[in-house]
């Protein structure tokens, strides 16, 4: 008769003294203290995406690593295996109870992996070798130390979620590009300091968007990249002490064999333990999508309002009722949604910033470091196809207000500065603000130029979003002047 059967409790001991532990939790007495000192949040390591499958994975390659280095019996080695493959099928919640917010440098996490690994392997070899043959932190945690298990683990799982954010944004850059195609050739009136400038096109608007998220997703690859060196083998703290040479070269083959992916050494370990400025780097790139996200919504809010008394420059999808009290009001619910997303990613960066500094030689803030890369990941890759699918993929555009914008721009005037100078140029445009008239006849009836020039000038105002034709069409009416081109106000 087993002792499960006598009794539904087992009596755990650490450093601390004893608990009694129910037979049915998977975990041990440090996950347990961590429980009781940590209940904060109310999310786990387990809420973070692929941080413990990470620690799992980094357990079984240190299992093999140990065997093959003839530090682990097989039977052991084999039994922490199987072990990980189980959770590895699927992570239950209630096994890794740990609070996100935990004191330690993440050594509650680091044991919580270790005590269900050790439990479970120690019963898949019992009655071969006895009770409890396997122990948390001689034989799972082996050659290894929470200090640089759990930036590794971080280094994995963030490499990772990384990857996933790319494939949201490639969607992003997709339905964008779709739209600079479509509206290629569809004039609007450019703004600046929120003030008319000269026209362009939408298409052009949206090439603009559309080449700020393709240079971020390149950044998001390059710190991609940055994952795959590991201070896995640094151990305590830096020295490698209580691993073999074997094992930190084992280890790096297992894991590698396990992902597919290139992991390799850290170049210096006790700058992989001391320093977190690689997570500011990741975090930056994090904060440089948001900004830019939120750029675009809060763009497409302003050219968007309306309708009848805004901008009224595009439209929208209508996803839900804008208003509980004014019938037919449809706000940009999704912008301002992707708008909010943006913002928590900027206090998330300003989180990594701070814990970031750690002290002396070891960073001892990663759990908050990890839960706010992984909460910014998550919330954009999650909110982007929902941004494409409910408001970028369904937007279009008012190409009668667009013309009739860039048509009437006092910004037009530009074109008058590069024939005939700046001075005679402003004082065309300030006869036009000030009678309400279009620049072409402002410059007629300033006497600048005859209604043929001016329709011929101005016929036209696609003209000004191309360089090459407006250059073009400035040496044209250089050409054609009765007279040589001077300053038309005289100088005092």
């Amino acid at each position: 008769m087993t002792t499960a059967e006598v009794t539904p409790y087992r009596i755990d001991e650490d450093a601390l003294g004893t608990l009694l532990i129910p037979h049915e939790i998977a975990y041990g007495i440090q996950t347990a203290r961590a429980v009781e000192n940590f209940s904060i949040s109310g999310r786990t390591i387990a809420d973070i995406d692929g941080f413990v499958p990470a620690i799992l994975l980094i357990k079984q390659a240190a299992a093999r690593a140990n065997h093959r280095a003839g530090e682990l019996e097989a039977s052991i080695a084999e039994a922490i295996e199987t072990a990980v493959r189980e959770q590895l099928h699927g992570v239950k919640r209630r096994d890794f109870p740990v609070d996100i917010y935990h004191g330690g440098g993440g050594t509650a996490a680091n044991m919580n992996v270790n005590e269900v690994l050790a439990n479970r392997a120690s019963e898949i070899l019992v009655g071969r070798l006895g009770s409890d043959p396997v122990h948390p932190n001689t034989h799972v945690n082996m050659a290894q130390s929470t200090n640089d298990v759990i930036p590794s683990a971080m280094k994995i799982a963030i490499g990772s979620e990384l990857g996933s954010l790319r494939g949201s944004l490639a969607v992003l850059v997709e339905a964008l590009l779709e739209k600079e195609r479509a509206f290629g050739d569809v004039l609007k009136l450019a703004r600046t300091c929120l003030q008319d400038a000269l026209p362009i096109t939408f298409g052009q608007q949206f090439s603009g968007y559309r080449a700020a998220f393709q240079r971020q997703a390149q950044d998001l690859e390059d710190v991609e990249k940055s994952c795959l060196t590991l201070p896995l083998g640094a151990t305590a703290v830096g020295t490698g002490f209580g691993s073999s040479a074997a094992y930190r070269r084992f280890v790096y083959e297992e894991l590698r064999m396990l992902t597919g992916k290139d992991y390799q050494p850290e170049g210096n370990f006790f700058d992989g333990l001391q320093n977190a400025d690689h997570w500011i780097r990741i975090s930056g790139s994090l904060k440089a999508i948001a900004i830019t996200l939120s750029k675009l919504s809060s763009d497409l809010r302003l050219m968007s309002s309306g309708p009848r008394a805004g901008l009224a420059e595009i439209t929208l999808p209508a996803v839900q009722p804008g208003s509980s009290i004014m019938p037919g009001k449809i706000n940009p619910v999704m912008p301002e949604m992707m708008m909010q997303v943006a913002f928590r990613v900027l206090g998330n960066d300003v989180t990594v910033t701070r814990a970031a500094e750690g002290e002396l030689d070891l960073n001892v803030w990663e759990s908050v470091i990890l839960d706010a890369l992984s909460e910014s990941i998550r919330l954009m890759r999650k909110a982007i196809p929902l941004f494409v699918s409910g408001c970028v993929s369904g937007m279009e555009v008012n190409s009668k207000r667009g013309l009739a914008d860039a048509s009437g721009s006092i910004a037009l005037s530009t074109i008058l500065a590069a024939i005939f100078g700046y001075p005679a140029a402003s004082a065309v445009a300030k006869h036009a603000a000030h009678h309400d008239l279009p620049i072409g006849q402002a410059a007629v009836d300033y006497g600048l130029m005859s209604e043929q020039d001016s329709g011929r000038l101005f016929a036209d105002p696609s003209a000004f979003t191309d360089a090459e034709r407006s250059e073009r069409l400035v040496a044209d009416f250089k050409a054609q002047l009765h007279e040589p081109v001077t300053q038309s106000i005289p100088h005092g």
